[in-house]
């Protein structure tokens, strides 16, 4: 049996749950996440712990980046009674504008340790190159 010691913490999960906090396809929760640069790739990684994979989808449509994710309750079999149950259920989602400098058309997704993490590479575009200059006294080299 587990034992409770914060009344606040259960007020509050009595209030989310009394109030229907928890995501549904029409409003879902937003999930945390991190976005940084490594390299020449974009990284962004969202916390889903306890999500199958087949429960996460991911789209870009031009440059919006949508994804959702939806934890269902464990399986219950006969004879279990509930404790206590913190852990957020429903459909969880988040957009990100994606910048026209990232090549999504090679958008790479992995999933470990309740971790989505999506790696982005910068498009050559939007790297710095030489720009070659022609005419008689022949071709210089300057930064692009």
């Amino acid at each position: 049996m587990l034992m409770r010691t914060d009344p606040f913490r259960e007020m509050d999960r009595i209030v989310q749950q009394l109030s229907g906090t928890s995501g549904t396809w029409s409003k879902p929760s937003v999930m945390p996440m991190d976005a940084y640069r490594q390299g020449d790739t974009y990284v962004i990684a969202f916390d889903l712990p306890g999500v199958s994979t087949e429960a996460i989808d991911i789209d870009v449509e031009r440059n919006m980046l949508t994804v959702k994710a939806e934890r269902r309750p464990a399986g219950k079999s006969d004879g279990v009674q509930m404790e206590l149950s913190e852990r957020p259920l429903g459909v969880f989602s988040r957009q990100v504008m994606l910048a026209d400098t990232l090549d999504t058309e090679h958008i790479e997704a992995d999933y470990d340790a309740g971790v989505l993490t999506l790696r982005i590479p910068i498009a050559e575009r939007a790297k710095p190159r030489k720009i070659a200059i022609g005419g008689e006294s022949g071709h210089k080299q300057i930064s692009g």
